[in-house]
């Protein structure tokens, strides 16, 4: 018998401090190395976006990858790969933690829409704000000392 799943998440994370180091001009190649990475690790690339100072990644979640894993894998090797080819010359690092959120095969467009404008998403709204209701939507408890 194989193995079927459908496990879709959004990650979030931000850069150290919430910088806003992330360029516009170079995000896409940044982009492209998180896709390879996923790939590797045979999860599925959505989408992937985000502003100055954070990231949203939706994908399919191989059964073999614990998440964790995963985020570290990404964080660790993406910095490193920043700091090789000076993508972001102020770019300090992400963040300790991140957000991970589930959902049902039918959000699956609008996740992905609504990755595809953070531009236009965050110009009514800030990081905090936009990470905070995503919490409050999945219900997760926080201690706000961590958001600032």
């Amino acid at each position: 018998m194989s193995t079927y799943t459908q496990i879709l998440y959004q990650i979030v994370y931000s850069t150290k401090n919430r910088e806003a180091t992330l360029n516009a001009e170079n995000r896409k190649e940044l982009y492209k190395y998180i896709w390879g990475i996923l790939k590797n690790k045979n999860c599925h690339l959505y989408q992937i976006g985000g502003i100055e100072n954070h990231l949203h990644i939706v994908t399919h979640l191989h059964p073999s990858v614990a998440l964790a894993d995963l985020v570290k894998n990404i964080k660790l090797a993406s910095t490193d790969y920043i700091k090789s080819k000076n993508l972001f010359p102020d770019f300090t690092g992400w963040q300790d933690g991140y957000g991970a959120f589930t959902y049902s095969v039918e959000a699956k467009e609008n996740l992905i829409n609504y990755v595809k404008n953070q531009e236009e998403h965050h110009r009514k709204k800030t990081f905090v704000e936009e990470y905070k209701e995503l919490l409050n939507e999945h219900n997760i408890e926080f201690d706000e000392k961590y958001l600032l």
